[in-house]
């Protein structure tokens, strides 16, 4: 009994044992979850607060009141007294059963209809309209309010006549006080650095004065709120105009910043972007070359202030170069000495800065050498004196010895071709010789010095120079160009 007993006693203790350990695991559980609810409870609270707040407000602006609201006979008769009131409501019925307001009856159209229903729920006590009106559209009662407005209307444009008479009127003498200020020249040009923002000062107080004159003569009416429409209305339409006229605006801004910077003369040769040429004149849309082949050129002002511009004339001393190949076996810093000397015994050639020369490239057969020299292009044409400058520079080497040796070509001769005889060329070339003229074109003797002497002459050439003199007297359009201002 006893080994029993503790068998038994010894297996009833497990679930104790068992009992004690789920206890405690409940215990630790619930701590942790009352520590999560303390720590979480302020914001609850508020949240919760906030939620019955909001619904509290909702709930009280969706319930209908039952405290201290007129009873629906007082509301029938305040609505039928201020329907009573408006002629075109008058034949409208109205019932009110327990707040509920039912409008019966006719109007004229749907706009005294909505009438009718605005006013009756603007009442107090006043649950919900409902609309039982028939919408007539009858003749008389459509026709006759719209008549009666125009003779309103009619009426006071009568009576305001003077008025805007005087706005009128006070318009036309701000807008003209405008226009002869603005054609004041004399003022704009002593105020501006040339005669086009002259010009356009003189636009924009034109403009100005017109638009003072006209909020002046609306503000004198009254019409303030025209004004504003008129002033917003102006800025969309200017951004369209704006946005239309892009290029447009942009060349003309370009006109102005080229006025204002100068960046070249009259009779200048210049290269803007790939268009070469002497500038006959800056205009408010375009600049005039005249090309080198004496054709004239109008490029957009957008562009010339957008291109590399390269001017010729700015600075009078220009250097020219070319090249000239002597043979590999030859030395080339003697050829560089000797063709220097030669370039600097030339005449239009500057000495200051000097002559130069130096090895460009090695080729296959020939060391070319490139030289260079400075000339003043007031006294001295530039095309005219490099041609010159190689002529010198090549019968000074060939005379020192120096070899300049010529590309070698491999030619093949069709057997076929070869026995004919170019007796026929021959004499051709023979009779052409022989019938060359020996006169000019004024019928006097042709004289082989005087053709050197000529070609040995490089004075500027001076004919393009003159057709755009000529051009800028016969041509009286506007000219920006200003010799009075720097040159950027």
């Amino acid at each position: 009994m006893n080994t029993q007993g503790e068998k038994c006693g010894v297996a009833s203790d497990y679930p104790k044992a068992s009992n004690v350990g789920h206890g405690k695991q409940g215990t630790i559980v619930a701590v942790l979850l009352s520590l999560s609810v303390l720590m979480l409870t302020p914001f609850d609270t508020g949240l919760a607060q906030q939620i019955s707040d909001e619904s509290a407000a909702d709930k009280a602006s969706e319930t209908i009141s039952t405290v201290d609201l007129p009873a629906d006979d007082d509301i029938k008769a305040r609505i039928e007294g201020i329907y009573s009131q408006i002629d075109a409501l008058s034949a409208v019925e109205v019932t009110v059963r327990d707040g509920v307001v039912i409008l019966s009856g006719s109007v004229s159209n749907e706009a005294q209809a909505v009438r009718a229903i605005t006013l009756a729920e603007r009442l107090q006590g006043v649950v919900t309209v409902d609309d039982g009106i028939n919408r007539i559209l009858d003749l008389e009662g459509n026709v006759v309010p719209l008549v009666d407005q125009f003779r309103a209307d009619l009426t006071r444009w009568t009576y305001a006549l003077p008025l805007i008479a005087l706005a009128i009127f006070i318009f036309i003498l701000v807008a003209y006080a405008g226009h002869r200020l603005a054609k004041w020249s004399s003022l704009w040009q002593r105020l501006s650095p040339n005669p086009f923002l002259g010009e356009l000062l003189g636009q924009a107080v034109r403009i100005v004065t017109i638009v003072f004159g006209l909020v002046l003569a609306l503000n004198l009416l009254g019409a303030t709120a025209l004004v504003g429409t008129i002033l917003g209305g102006a800025g969309v339409v200017g951004l369209a105009i704006g946005f239309a006229v892009r290029d447009t605006l942009e060349n003309y801004i370009s006109s102005i910043m080229l006025s204002l910077r100068q960046p070249f003369r009259a009779n200048d040769h210049v290269v803007i972007g790939d268009n070469e040429g002497k500038v006959v004149r800056l205009t408010s849309r375009a600049t005039v070359l005249m090309t080198l082949d004496g054709n004239h050129l109008r490029i957009p002002n957008s562009q010339v202030f957008k291109a590399v511009i390269l001017n010729y004339t700015s600075n009078p001393e220009r250097r020219f170069t070319f090249d000239l190949g002597v043979d590999a076996d030859d030395d080339p810093i003697e050829a560089m000495a000797v063709g220097v000397d030669s370039l600097s015994k030339l005449p239009f050639v500057l000495d200051d800065p000097e002559p130069n020369a130096i090895i460009s490239t090695v080729g296959d057969s020939n060391i070319v050498i490139t030289f260079m020299a400075w000339v003043d292009q007031r006294t001295s044409d530039f095309g005219k004196s490099r041609s010159l400058a190689i002529r010198a520079a090549k019968a000074v080497l060939e005379e020192a010895g120096f070899t300049l040796p010529e590309p070698i070509y491999r030619l093949r001769i069709d057997p076929r071709e070869w026995n004919a005889a170019p007796t026929a060329n021959v004499a051709q070339a023979t009779k052409a010789k022989s019938e060359a003229p020996t006169v000019d074109k004024k019928g006097s003797p042709l004289n082989d010095s005087d053709a050197v002497e000529a070609m040995m002459d490089v004075s500027p050439d001076r004919h393009l120079e003159d057709k755009v003199n000529e051009e800028r007297t016969l041509n009286t359009d506007s000219d920006l160009l200003d010799n009075d201002r720097p040159i950027e």
